[in-house]
């Protein structure tokens, strides 16, 4: 991606100073920032930053997203609300948008939760609801 291109999770910010950053390296300042980044991980189909940042109690083996077929194509992100808890505990409740080959939309709604150990954010849970 470009630096001009628009970033997937809906910051109106371009991908390279948004997203584009994390998932090259630099750490999420924030659970928000790093849910906007895993939002946009998987609409770019990068499995080793979702490995990555996954809290490692609780990260499975492989998502293998490459194999979905047809593999969803993500739609749009809102954050519907961003809990700190404390300096290193957060939860992040948000709505994507996707669809599955020529499928009506869906809705995902989930509740994560994220922590921070050595500086760095992980998500270790989410909860789905309707």
């Amino acid at each position: 991606m470009t630096e001009t291109v628009d970033c997937p999770c809906g910051s109106d910010l371009a991908y390279a100073a948004c997203c584009g950053a994390l998932h090259a390296g630099e750490p999420a300042p924030t659970a928000e920032a790093l849910m906007r980044s895993r939002y946009s991980a998987y609409a770019l189909g990068l499995e080793p930053y979702l490995l990555d940042t996954w809290h490692p109690s609780t990260r499975p083996a492989a998502l293998n997203l490459a194999r979905e077929k047809p593999a969803p194509r993500w739609h749009g992100l809102k954050i519907l609300r961003y809990q700190p808890v404390d300096a290193d505990n957060a939860f992040v409740e948000f709505v994507a948008k996707y669809k599955v080959g020529g499928g009506s939309m869906q809705r995902l709604r989930e509740l994560s939760r994220f922590r921070r150990e050595g500086g760095r954010w992980f998500y270790v849970a989410g909860e789905w609801s309707t």
